[in-house]
């Protein structure tokens, strides 16, 4: 069982959350998750319109949010903020748990993202959707029932502290320290 941090700990990591780069930021972590519950570290990845990721299950896993289960593209990729994941978990090696694909440090907040907001991705670019990335069950079993409060709060959906989702709009192939930029 590892350690989990109490609701206070993560508040006091609020300030530097919000500090994030809001125009240009870079790729931490590329994560694939190529069967439930598996994850990837990977140094590069390949986004594909219709596959998403490329070697990542998105496509072939049962969606929840869809009538037929199929996937969402909507929900073709998710990120979450690097400095919000480490107010969570003190391990890097524990980010790839929240089964998110990309961690960023960059300012996901919905003031500075709005839906319809497109980003370069390395050589990608991408459309922040309008569907929400909130904690679940699974991350609260996984980081404690307090990392979900801590997301989920009116500060945590107002910064995004769980994540944005994401779909493609031109395929590219990302690379771990690649930039993240908002595109005019």
């Amino acid at each position: 069982m590892h350690p989990v941090k109490s609701l206070v700990e993560m508040e006091s990591h609020l300030e530097l959350i919000k500090q994030s780069p809001s125009t240009k930021g870079t790729v931490e972590m590329i994560v694939s998750r190529p069967i439930t519950g598996g994850r990837e570290v990977m140094d590069h990845c390949e986004l594909n319109i219709q596959a998403g990721l490329v070697g990542d299950n998105w496509q072939t896993r049962w969606d929840k949010h869809t009538a037929d289960g199929s996937a969402d593209k909507g929900r073709q990729l998710t990120l979450m903020n690097a400095r919000a994941i480490s107010a969570i978990t003190e391990s890097e090696e524990r980010w790839p748990e929240a089964g998110d694909q990309f961690f960023v440090d960059f300012d996901l907040s919905l003031e500075n993202l709005p839906h319809g907001t497109q980003l370069s991705l390395g050589q990608a670019v991408i459309e922040v959707t309008p569907l929400p990335h909130l904690g679940c069950r699974k991350f609260g079993k996984r980081f404690g029932k307090e990392a979900n409060t801590f997301v989920n709060s009116a500060t945590g959906k107002m910064l995004n502290l769980r994540g944005i989702n994401a779909r493609i709009i031109k395929p590219g192939v990302v690379s771990k320290g690649d930039v993240i930029r908002k595109l005019p």
